[in-house]
């Protein structure tokens, strides 16, 4: 195939997809509004961190395949993958969407295929991106061809899932949806699945709307299980024995671009009639303030007026340094309310987000009556319970996680809670 892409946003998702074509053979010039980033690629340093990009990255650039730079350019195939964030009174903001088409208009020609990586709410390719594209001056089915294909990786592993997922494929017309298989068909190993854009644009909301619920279900039962003195973590393990249960785990709280914000969509679209979905999101965004509120009263529990605590985590999920909606930042807002005194560490974080963060463990475990995990990090796993210990005042652990070996904290001679238990119960794994 000797197609040129052009892709729009070079984040998450636009910089492994666009590095991906390359490798693949396809010349392809990535576009990003962020000075810093292009910049950043274009020395082939990431701005991002991702299991192996930076090898894909250098051989994109060696070979000549993959150019970077702030506006887009010809091209025979239009890749848009910019965020689509949720705004304050949690309605799809969809600009960045709009805008991206909006730059691609003057550079698009007759024969040309747009396609919508971005997540977002069912019908905003017909009723945001067709609109512009009009603007072309094209016969839209006919000369210009349009298609979403939603992103269906997890970060840490996208390279991996680009290749092997399922990829769902929703033209605005067959012609659309034959061309895009026939471009992804570059690599993708997973079986394609084709049908029309707007069902396209729902299937990605759907999937991360059901994972929402479930997760709220979970953390439903860790509150409750709190009340009752039931070690959730157990119970969930032993139910999920049933062939027929899988509950996902509780957790401080629900992050990341998709999972914390495509149900709103869908609220958005039909407020009354995604009740289920709206509690299950509010039940998730109450979280950090219940795990706030937790880590207070184990430190009353333990006979500590004044705490300290040393918050590890603040990426949304393990061994990434995406912070997009991650619960951790909301717990640390509520722990300033509740006037407690914390310091927050993450190794995967490089650039200070909070300015109660260090970039060192142990100046993070300084005269701390408590350690308390957020992001079940490998590295926060392999903490010597002993070397942290010769730091804290007191010898606490809040695992919101349930990550740490239990045991081994034990035996140092920590007082060892999680997420759903009402008190630190020993030896329970």
């Amino acid at each position: 195939m000797s197609k040129k892409l052009c892709v729009i946003g070079l984040g998450y998702i636009g910089l492994p997809t666009a590095v991906m074509f390359a490798n693949h053979g396809l010349k392809v010039h990535g576009m990003d509004v962020n000075e810093k980033a292009v910049g950043m690629i274009n020395n082939k340093e990431l701005h991002i961190e991702e299991n192996g990009l930076q090898e894909r990255l250098n051989q994109a650039i060696d070979s000549g395949n993959l150019t970077v730079s702030l506006s887009p350019e010809e091209a025979d195939v239009f890749i848009i993958a910019v965020p689509s964030p949720i705004n304050d009174d949690k309605t799809a903001n969809l600009e960045y969407v709009r805008k991206a088409t909006q730059s691609i208009v003057p550079f698009v020609k007759k024969g040309n295929l747009v396609i919508l990586e971005s997540t977002v709410p069912p019908r905003t390719v017909e009723d945001v991106m067709l609109p512009v594209l009009k603007e072309t001056g094209l016969n839209l089915g006919e000369e210009l061809f349009v298609s979403h294909s939603p992103e269906r990786v997890i970060p840490g592993k996208v390279f991996e899932e680009l290749v092997n997922n399922d990829r769902i494929i929703g033209g605005i017309n067959e012609e659309s949806s034959r061309l895009t298989v026939e471009l992804y068909r570059t690599f993708v190993k997973g079986e394609i699945h084709v049908t029309n854009a707007t069902t396209a644009e729902m299937v990605k909301v759907i999937e991360n709307t059901y994972r929402d619920i479930n997760i709220a279900f979970a953390n439903e039962l860790a509150k409750i299980s709190e009340k009752i003195n039931v070690d959730v973590w157990e119970a969930i393990k032993l139910a999920n024995y049933h062939p027929r249960v899988n509950i996902h785990q509780p957790g401080p709280g629900v992050g990341g671009h998709c999972i914390a914000v495509d149900p709103w969509f869908l609220v958005e679209l039909q407020p009354d009639l995604a009740k289920m979905i709206h509690l299950a999101r509010s039940t998730n965004d109450g979280m950090p303030e219940h795990t706030a509120n937790r880590i207070q009263e184990i430190l009353k529990e333990q006979g500590i007026q004044q705490g300290r605590a040393a918050v590890l985590g603040l990426a949304f999920k393990a061994n990434i340094d995406d912070m997009r909606e991650s619960p951790s930042m909301d717990v640390l807002r509520h722990l300033e309310e509740l006037g407690l005194d914390f310091t927050a560490y993450d190794p995967h974080i490089k650039e200070i987000k909070h300015p109660r963060q260090t970039q060192e463990l142990m100046e993070a475990a300084d005269h701390a009556d408590m350690l308390v995990v957020l992001t079940d990090h490998t590295v926060f796993k392999e903490i010597n319970p002993e070397t942290v210990a010769e730091k804290m005042r007191s010898k606490i652990v809040f695992d919101a996680k349930n990550c740490l070996d239990r045991s081994k904290w034990e035996n140092a001679g920590f007082a060892v809670y999680t997420l759903g238990d009402s008190k630190h119960i020993p030896g329970v794994q």
